[in-house]
């Protein structure tokens, strides 16, 4: 058993799983037996990366290849990004930012996490988050957008590892029903998106992966502190903090 689902060797079905917890499209239906590898199937989760990067750089490659700026491309591909996984990952951001600062302890905080309404916290982390995901993709394009594939490959690899590493926060939940992955599973994850963003953009991502790896650290000690573990929004927090690290230190690569 691996965090009370059925574990056991890698399953052809594990990408598609891993799509249909990350993603918002349109996927064959899989059976429910498959439903229980979800833990197991997190080494996935940089595959899913790819199925969000790949309409995302087309669009950024299309509008630059007809005169359209880098700016306003950069728009385009966050754009492609948020429909493809349905802005869960903002979500996240958003909620974990109101609860983990606007509650006083760790009951208040869970609740406020779990409310559907957005405070101020989680306003100005989206705002923030927007823009600085904005400015440094526009900076990216100027040079081509397979960086694109690294950053989303990347942000998702290093999921399974917060999951791995901390509890659950609370006893349901979208976390709680996935389970917690083993560090083999983790592990795994973290190398496959690293073996693909090498081939994707060379031996650059090494930095801005570690700076990636140490900032979702940070939070992990964070939440781990404020609530006692993750939930789905820290989950959905770690990939946008990880984005973001990853854009930016690519700017300055």
């Amino acid at each position: 058993m691996e965090g009370g689902k059925t574990a056991g060797r890698i399953s052809l079905t594990d990408p598609l799983l891993a799509c249909v917890l990350l993603t918002r499209l349109p996927l064959p239906t899989l059976a429910a037996s498959a439903f229980q590898r979800q833990a197991s199937a997190a080494w996935a989760f940089p595959l899913a990366g790819l199925t969000v990067a790949v309409p995302a750089a087309f669009a950024g490659w299309a509008a630059l290849a007809v005169g359209i700026s880098p700016l306003i491309a950069a728009g385009l591909v966050m754009a492609v990004q948020i429909m493809v996984t349905g802005a869960m990952h903002e979500d996240g951001l958003a909620d974990t930012a109101d609860g983990l600062w606007g509650g006083f302890d760790r009951a208040r905080r869970l609740e406020i996490m779990k409310d559907s309404a957005i405070g101020s916290y989680g306003v100005l982390a989206l705002i923030l988050s927007l823009g600085l995901r904005w400015m440094a993709l526009a900076a990216i394009l100027e040079t081509g957008v397979v960086t694109i594939l690294a950053v989303a490959v990347l942000s998702r690899a290093v999921l399974p590892a917060m999951m791995t590493a901390l509890p659950h926060a609370r006893a349901d939940g979208l976390s709680h029903s996935v389970g917690r992955p083993g560090w083999t599973t983790s592990i795994g994850a973290l190398a496959l998106g690293l073996i693909i963003a090498l081939l994707a953009s060379g031996p650059e991502v090494i930095g801005p992966f570690l700076l990636a790896v140490l900032a979702v650290g940070i939070l992990a000690v964070i939440a781990k502190r404020k609530i006692g573990g993750q939930t789905g929004d820290i989950l959905g927090a770690s990939q946008q903090v990880s984005e973001i690290t990853l854009l930016i230190a690519f700017t300055a690569a």
